[in-house]
């Protein structure tokens, strides 16, 4: 590009100059989640993976998912903190994969912004490429899109897509479910990254800034909502390898809330009561429900009230299981039991997103 049409560019909003500064102070951090499969390095038109190792597959299928956080972001950008929100991306788009068995192997992003900021950019990046490396994940490439005139120049939005493979005498789901099977609960951190919309409704609706102190909360109002995703990949791939046919489905709790989510990997004609009791939800869904005036119960199909992802494991599996995640530094319990039994399903929900699975209602009273 000459210095004229670079000038002109920049005149009309888009600075590429400050786009390679980005990618500079990114660098290190995303070279960091190579290995020998990765070939090319930083910068190049296309990642590439090598997969050769899937020859050693009998029937190598490939998962792929693709994500975003959300509203979130707007909450990062009010007070200026950008280190987190990648670790959300990796978790709702790595961790989705890890729900049909298997492992990931790579991941790109896309950052689109009113205006690259390059520190702004490479912390953004650098939180991508550290829940990458977290998960065992390659970040292979990106793409950072300034848009000046669509977006406001301190807007951005990320997304991010991944691959990974199973073996397809591997792969979790509703036909591996049988009677009898135990629901296994896995702690959230707090709000992942569902469910913003609602609570910046909640805030703006009270009056309160991202930058206040809340006593409630325990800290900054902004700093708390921002706590990042927990990753349950490294920790799941672990349990699967020590309890080879003991694991038979997951469900990553996200958009939809607990039952439907966990409907979704359930065959149809089996049902589930899960015991509010059995576990405590976090403060700041407590918090955020009495701000709005309204029960934990009424927030069921928004968040995940301090439980992310759900295993469905056999009998005997369930004591290991619970043990291994426990030692990952994952507090999880036994949420209920999976029953075949002919029964009035009234109440219960059974379909989301398209899927039709198994019936799940939620009984009891929060602890």
């Amino acid at each position: 590009m000459t210095e004229d049409s670079s000038r002109s560019y920049r005149d009309a909003g888009v600075d590429t100059a400050a786009g390679d500064l980005a990618v500079e102070l990114m660098k290190s951090a995303v070279s960091r989640t190579h290995g020998p499969q990765v070939l090319g390095g930083v910068g190049g038109f296309a990642g590439m993976f090598d997969v050769s190792f899937l020859k050693s597959f009998d029937r190598p299928l490939l998962a792929s998912s693709t994500d975003g956080v959300g509203t979130k972001v707007a909450i990062a950008q009010a007070i200026d903190k950008h280190d987190t929100i990648g670790q959300d991306l990796v978790g709702m788009v790595v961790d989705d994969i890890v729900v049909v068995g298997a492992r990931p192997m790579f991941m790109t992003d896309y950052i689109a912004c009113g205006r690259v900021i390059p520190q702004r950019i490479a912390d953004i990046v650098a939180g991508i490429a550290r829940a990458c490396e977290a998960t065992g994940t390659a970040l292979v490439g990106g793409e950072t899109a300034e848009h000046p005139g669509l977006l406001g120049p301190d807007d951005y939005d990320v997304a991010g897509a991944a691959v990974g493979a199973v073996e397809a005498a591997d792969l979790l789901g509703p036909d591996r479910v049988a009677d009898g099977d135990i629901v296994i609960g896995l702690a959230s951190s707090g709000l992942h990254s569902n469910g913003f919309s609602l609570v910046r409704h909640i805030l703006a609706q009270r009056g309160i800034g991202y930058t206040d102190a809340s006593a409630e909360l325990g800290g900054t109002v902004g700093e708390i909502l921002l706590e990042p995703t927990r990753l349950y990949t490294t920790p799941l791939l672990d349990v699967l390898a020590e309890h080879p046919g003991g694991v038979h489905a997951l469900s990553h709790v996200t958009g939809g809330g607990i039952a439907a989510n966990l409907a979704r990997v359930l065959p149809v004609g089996s049902w589930v009561e899960l015991d509010r009791g059995s576990w405590s939800p976090p403060a700041v869904f407590r918090v955020l429900s009495d701000m709005a005036g309204s029960t934990l119960v009424s927030a069921e199909g928004t968040w995940n009230l301090g439980v992310g992802m759900i295993a469905v494991v056999t009998p005997a599996a369930a004591d290991g299981v619970i043990a291994s995640l426990e030692r990952s530094g994952i507090p999880s319990w036994k949420l209920g039991e999976v029953s075949m039994s002919p029964r009035d399903l009234s109440g219960f929900e059974s379909e989301a997103k398209g899927v039709k699975g198994g019936a799940v209602r939620l009984t009891g009273s929060y602890v």
